[in-house]
């Protein structure tokens, strides 16, 4: 039975690629159809997706369930093959194979019914999540990935016009603050492999019966640069479970006190980082037509960016 390409990926696609991505959808079905054949794939239940890409559970040769990931490259996906093979499975799915022309991946399947999202306790999951950072982040970046650096500088082009855009003057502060912590630590941009994008959903657990570890990274946008830029998702999602305490600033406080002790970070310089991913999202909100922070993200930044001069 040929694949089909589920409608809201087709959507997803044309919304953000415009043609390229209508065109990127259009061979889709042919790609997976030629990767099936090359690597001896059998199609082993219904496919998901994310934004842009598609995931199709598959079994291989030998009968071992697998999962084929079709996305376009970009700047972000590019590393992925990269990271994935220097990890090589230690605290992140494993790559199986790679077809360098389409960038498509295939990957040792894990669990996607149970991801950090599932568990109850909140405090166990930031844990978890920390527990990952630190095995992650200690293996220097391959040389070719792109940098922190990069990043940084293109942000501190872009910041004068997205804190502009903010009408609340209490969030032109914020902002503003955050690009004078991302100046002050711009020089040291670090040299390690960072997920980039290490939220509780990109948590999954393995398959039953499985001797893997209880839980592994997916999805990485990888980056070389300081693990302080990775802490922002653990801090900022799951955030209903901080509201429910009744204190959310001291509940924020505890996770990124956990995640600085695990990554056994300089707190200030980790502060000033993550202030840094605020201003990224910030940035992008703005090109996007939004010009006020969310909750979780003021929170964040009110909360690092007392006491900084």
């Amino acid at each position: 039975m040929p694949v089909v390409v589920p409608p809201a990926l087709a959507a997803s696609l044309a919304e953000a690629l415009g043609a390229e991505g209508r065109a990127w959808s259009a061979r889709l079905p042919a790609l997976a159809e030629e990767l099936i054949e090359r690597w001896e794939l059998r199609p082993d239940g219904p496919v998901a997706h994310g934004v842009v890409g598609l995931a199709l559970p598959v079994r291989r040769a030998d009968g071992t369930p697998a999962v084929l990931k079709l996305q376009p490259v970009d700047e972000e996906t590019a590393g992925e093959p990269l990271a994935l093979r220097a990890w090589d499975g230690r605290g992140a799915v494993r790559l199986l194979d790679h077809e360098p022309t389409s960038g498509s991946l295939l990957l040792e399947a894990l669990d996607a019914s149970r991801s950090l999202l599932d568990l109850p306790d909140d405090r166990t999951a930031v844990g978890v999540i920390a527990a990952l950072l630190r095995e992650l982040t200690h293996h220097q970046a391959p040389g070719s990935l792109r940098t922190l650096s990069g990043v940084a500088d293109g942000l501190l082009l872009r910041a004068p016009e997205a804190v502009a855009a903010h009408v609340d003057p209490d969030e032109r502060r914020l902002l503003a603050d955050c690009a004078a912590a991302l100046r002050a630590v711009r020089a040291e941009p670090g040299d390690r492999l960072l997920h980039w994008d290490l939220h509780y959903g990109n948590v999954l657990a393995p398959l039953p019966g499985g001797d893997r570890a209880p839980w592994l990274a997916i999805d990485p946008k990888p980056l070389a640069g300081h693990p302080g830029f990775e802490l922002l998702p653990a801090l900022r999602n799951r955030w209903d479970d901080l509201t429910a305490t009744g204190d959310p600033a001291r509940a924020l406080r505890w996770r990124f006190d956990l995640l600085v002790e695990a990554l056994e970070l300089d707190r200030e310089v980790a502060a000033a980082w993550t202030l840094a991913r605020v201003l990224q999202n910030a940035v992008w909100a703005v090109e996007d037509g939004e010009a006020e922070l969310d909750p979780a993200q003021r929170a964040v930044a009110e909360l690092l960016s007392q006491g900084r001069s």
